[in-house]
């Protein structure tokens, strides 16, 4: 594992292009012995400094849960970051494209928890019991390296290139939902760009709620009843364009829609 010092002036540095917005070279051209727990300690580092900075966390999103993804990233499981209550963006609202650095949109099933869930040990029946409703949700992903040039452990590092997320309106629960079939229509400016389903996210996104579960059991930590889950995406994502909107049609979940000024 690499030093203490070295992760530390890490996590500083993508905090900085955070702050700056400005990106930086990827983490691994410097230290490309960096691993995945390495990576994770910096992720853990920068989420302990916004605790004391007075944010909250609101939940984690999921990522690298296609078997493209995982393909690509050479790994067999997905990753996960943290969601702080200021990223949170109201469905329909408008946020400034300037806040962000490179900033992709895709679409995805969300859960939020009625009852708390603690790794290890969990099952994909414990995720039903514990999910209170589901919702479609669009989640703006970003990156702190420059032109998106990561690897897995630059991501996990950089919060799982997390950014803002949207959560529809629409309240679903989760009995006689089949969610690998849900089907989701991607559009920019109203032209469908992406189209997918459930199953894409390892055959059914409860089975992505159950890797975090256990991940986090692994530090000590649980999911909350209250909690936002982002599982995953469902198909590709876009990059998204100063002035443009975006909405994210779900078959039983209906529709998502943000837009860029």
């Amino acid at each position: 594992m690499m030093s203490t010092t070295d992760l530390g002036a890490l996590a500083e540095s993508l905090r900085s292009a955070q702050e700056l917005r400005s990106p930086i070279a990827p983490l691994t051209t410097a230290h490309p012995q960096m691993t995945e727990e390495d990576a994770y300690e910096i992720q853990w580092m920068n989420a302990a400094n916004a605790l004391r900075s007075g944010h909250r966390v609101v939940g984690y999103k999921i990522g690298l849960t296609s078997r493209e993804a995982q393909k690509h990233f050479q790994v067999f499981k997905p990753d996960y970051g943290h969601l702080f209550e200021e990223m949170a963006v109201g469905c329909g609202g408008a946020t400034p494209r300037e806040k962000l650095i490179q900033p992709k949109i895709e679409g995805e099933i969300a859960f939020v928890l009625g009852r708390d869930l603690q790794g290890p040990g969990v099952t994909a029946a414990d995720v039903l019991r514990s999910i209170d409703f589901v919702v479609g949700s669009l989640e703006i992903i970003d990156s702190r390296i420059e032109n998106w040039k990561i690897k897995a452990a630059d991501t996990i590092a950089d919060n799982g290139s997390s950014a803002l997320f949207v959560l529809g309106p629409q309240r679903r629960s989760i009995q006689g939902l089949d969610l690998a079939t849900i089907g989701m229509a991607l559009s920019q400016n109203g032209e469908v760009m992406v189209t997918a389903s459930g199953a894409a996210v390892m055959g059914n996104p409860v089975n992505a709620v159950v890797v975090l579960a256990n991940e986090l059991g692994t530090r000590n930590i649980g999911l909350r009843a209250g909690q936002v889950i982002l599982s995953g995406s469902l198909g590709g994502m876009i990059t998204v364009a100063k002035g443009d909107s975006y909405t994210a049609e779900f078959l039983s979940l209906g529709r998502v829609d943000v837009s860029f000024t």
